[in-house]
């Protein structure tokens, strides 16, 4: 036996390894599996190399709790310590980082503590964030002198003993004593949560526990002939060693990609639209699969989406920020040792390699996109409803991707037409520019709402798209700032003729002083704070009134709606004009009829028919609306 104190300047380290060394107590699980994983893949290496010849046999790491010793044991076969390499590993470098360590915060804020966690090979001691004491009990691979097995133990104070240990095969083989205050990890629920979060893809068996399982007996039979079955506990395999992102794209087929997604997101009932398999080497190793889920009109920028891995140990799935906000749309895996093993997100945020990563994610994404639609554009029309949101999201916020989007991104009129940008540009380059050499697109967001509309539009050779997405105004807005000498407005923004203005104008059958007569006669009981009322000389054959809506001032109150930093418009009433048309033939009959209260009724009617139009027309007004259109009837 030898006792003996490690050299650390500081009284007592563990108190601050076990306040500071990472955000969450929980990860200390996933540090001692991962040990437990390198001492084992070690040992594959080794037999690669022919440096070791004998039999592997189970090479299984299990965990082992024994809630009434108050112990969490993880044991792997892989290739154990000798007594030089315990006093090495564990007393020497392990803490004389955890010395520098101390001496780093020293000089830190606690804000600064989790950027400087990576640099020091600290992950055995954060067993200690949860355990009074920890034994080791090892036994080298290696043959020959020195060695015979060690037990090595500390109580979490600089002293610790180094003995003779009993293991006779080679491994390690972890004791974490937990303290009381800890004492959920040794609930089997919690272990078993914690090893499916952070072990569910380790590249080596990890085992908990037993489950059940049902095997047939074939050589007994039941009353109808059947084979037998019973019930046994089997070993619980809690990981999957070779997940679908480690194999390579030529050995998978599209129920393998499918089968994988169910296992990542077992409660997901739709089946992913397409996926990329992401395989570099060069100038990074990055693998991963990446799954278009069916956006539609939703945006989900959360957590649980996209699981980001080191050498299969997870790492988190808190990735917004680390990689581009529009990706995080996106589910799947993300593997890299070039990724630091660091729950800290502005690490990882501030990491080189991880903007790397990120932006040659980010171009895979587009190759694909890019891809799919040259080569098989009827499936991309089919697919693009439920992959707007991403593409236009991505266009908003990346420039890099908004480039590459621009040859694929689609817009769709309400005649369900595709187009790429450019197409649709020459698409309507002719008819709807206005007398200013301004193109006009049109768009509607409401195809049955604004049907009216529409179809003015349409009556005059019109183009209408259709954009009635979440983030649809904030792309409007990206697009009008792209486009030179180009304008996006609303069908419903202003009467037709005003949207698209030509050098040709309608003259008024009216004079000035019928229409000055019109006027006060429509703007009666209206609320002036929200309704204006214009006279615009239109066509016989458009409606008597129509009720239009400012196009900046509504696409400010919508953007606010989803959080477009102007969240004090929302505050503000919806604005409206009632624009009166002085060449409808009803306005000639108004002003030659002699009783005002028959004036007063078919104003009213008028007017309401607009507000019904517009969806304007509500509770007592619309009562009051259908008794008048009875009696008129």
């Amino acid at each position: 036996m030898q006792n003996g104190k490690i050299n650390v300047q500081t009284e007592n380290i563990f108190p601050i390894i076990k306040k500071f060394l990472y955000s969450d107590h929980e990860i200390f699980l996933r540090e001692i599996i991962s040990n437990a994983v390198d001492a084992t893949q070690k040992l594959k290496t080794l037999v690669a190399l022919g440096k070791y010849k004998e039999d592997l046999g189970d090479l299984t790491i299990k965990v082992t709790l024994d809630k009434k010793a108050g112990t969490l044991t993880v044991t792997d076969r892989g290739i154990g310590m000798t007594q030089d390499e315990v006093e090495k590993y564990i007393n020497q470098i392990a803490f004389s980082s955890a010395e520098d360590f101390v001496k780093k915060f020293k000089t830190k804020s606690e804000s600064e503590m989790n950027a400087i966690i990576g640099h020091f090979g600290l992950g055995f001691y954060s067993s200690f964030m949860v355990s009074d004491k920890v034994e080791i009990n090892t036994k080298t691979y290696k043959k020959g002198g020195a060695t015979k097995p060690i037990h090595w133990d500390c109580d979490g104070s600089p002293d610790y003993t180094l003995s003779e240990g009993q293991r006779d095969e080679r491994g390690t083989e972890i004791v974490m004593h937990i303290s009381n205050d800890a004492r959920e990890f040794l609930e089997e629920y919690r272990i078993l949560s914690l090893l499916k979060k952070y072990c569910k893809f380790l590249p080596v068996p990890i085992e908990f526990g037993t489950e059940k399982k049902t095997r047939t007996l074939t050589d007994e039979q039941d009353e109808k002939g059947e084979p037998k079955t019973e019930t046994y506990d089997a070993p619980r395999i809690i990981n999957n060693p070779n997940p679908a992102w480690k194999m390579k794209p030529a050995d998978l087929k599209e129920e393998d990609y499918n089968a994988f997604y169910r296992e990542l997101y077992p409660m997901v009932f739709e089946e992913p639209l397409f996926n990329i398999h992401l395989n570099v080497d060069y100038p990074f190793n990055l693998t991963g699969i990446l799954y278009f889920p069916k956006v539609k009109n939703k945006i989900e920028v959360q957590k649980e989406k996209i699981q980001l891995y080191c050498n299969q140990v997870f790492v988190t799935d808190e990735v917004s920020g680390i990689v581009p906000d529009f990706l995080t749309l996106l589910h799947g895996v993300i593997d890299s040792p070039d990724i630091p093993l660091n729950v800290s997100r502005s690490y990882l945020q501030s990491d080189s390699n991880v903007k790397k990563i990120s932006n040659h994610i980010m171009k895979k994404v587009s190759d694909k996109l890019e891809e799919i639609f040259t080569n098989d554009r009827k499936n991309f029309e089919a697919k693009w409803d439920d992959i707007r949101i991403f593409i236009q999201y991505g266009m908003i916020s990346e420039p890099k991707f908004n480039e590459r989007a621009k040859k694929f991104a689609l817009l769709k009129n309400t005649a369900g037409e595709y187009f790429t940008l450019e197409d649709y540009k020459a698409h309507i380059e002719t008819l709807q520019k206005d007398k200013n050499n301004t193109l006009v697109y049109l768009y509607t967001t409401d195809v049955d709402g604004q049907h009216t509309y529409i179809n003015a539009a349409k009556e005059r050779g019109y183009d209408v798209l259709v954009f009635d997405g979440p983030i649809d105004n904030h792309f409007i807005n990206h697009m009008e700032q792209e486009m030179e000498n180009t304008t996006y407005k609303r069908v419903d923004a202003e009467v037709i003729d005003k949207l698209i203005e030509k050098e040709e104008s309608v003259l008024s059958k009216l004079t000035e002083e019928q229409i000055n007569q019109l006027k006060p006669l429509f703007e009666k009981d209206l609320e002036k704070s929200q309704f204006e009322v214009k006279a615009e000389h239109l066509s016989e054959q458009d409606l008597p009134v129509i009720i239009t809506q400012n196009e900046y001032m509504r696409r400010m109150k919508d953007m606010a709606k989803i959080g477009g930093g102007m969240e004090y418009m929302n505050n503000m009433p919806d604005n409206y004009t009632l624009v009166v048309n002085t060449n409808h033939p009803l306005m000639g009959r108004i002003l030659e009829m002699q009783e005002e209260s028959e004036k007063e009724n078919l104003v009213k009617q008028i007017r309401d028919l607009a507000f019904l139009s517009h969806n304007l027309l509500k509770g007592e007004a619309l009562n009051n609306f259908v008794k008048r259109s009875v009696e008129l009837l």
